[in-house]
């Protein structure tokens, strides 16, 4: 199965990203590619904008790499309990790309982490609400609050019950494709 994975987020220390790096390493029989945002920036979305030059190469690149998935993995932080910018102008300007659903109505497992008890809650909740509009065919979701406390690196989660959660959903996922 072909995997895309990518950490909505542009920190170079996200802990999103490391979040992602760890759960991919369950899809080691899979062709998993890990996308970095960051490679991905684009000015921020604006109408007069997209009149006057189109829409980025960068958004249709990462459009086509949605397209050539069979599985989106995601892991969004939550800033002020909504998307990254990052993610957002991503997002925004993929919608834009004449007759097309921004998630390709790719399946997807979606998760979140952050360093407090939240554990990126309120993001999953904005993207569960807009997922239906956006072609996202969301299949599970996972949360880790604490971040900082229940993962190491190296390790990855050192919370046993939070472990036996994501296994569970990772299994539920590929479950997802057997059926």
């Amino acid at each position: 199965m072909k995997i895309l994975a990518f950490a909505g987020s542009n920190s170079e220390v996200s802990i999103n990203k490391k979040l992602i790096s760890y759960v991919t390493l369950f899809f080691n029989e899979d062709d998993v590619e890990i996308l970095d945002l960051n490679d991905f920036e684009m000015p921020i979305y604006k109408h007069d904008r997209e009149l006057q030059n189109g829409i980025p190469q960068l958004a249709k690149d990462f459009a086509a790499k949605i397209d050539s998935s069979e599985l989106i993995i995601m892991s969004l932080a939550e800033h002020n309990s909504a998307y990254s910018t990052a993610f957002k102008n991503v997002f925004d300007w993929i919608s834009r790309i004449k007759d097309r659903k921004h998630f390709g109505d790719k399946p997807i497992f979606l998760m979140a982490t952050a360093p407090g008890n939240g554990g990126g809650k309120n993001v999953i909740e904005v993207f569960l609400k807009r997922a239906p509009f956006s072609g996202a065919n969301v299949i599970e979701t996972f949360s880790l609050p604490n971040f900082r406390d229940r993962f190491e690196e190296g390790l990855g989660i050192t919370d046993a019950e939070k472990l036996t959660e994501l296994k569970s959903k990772i299994e539920t996922v590929k479950q997802f494709f057997t059926n």
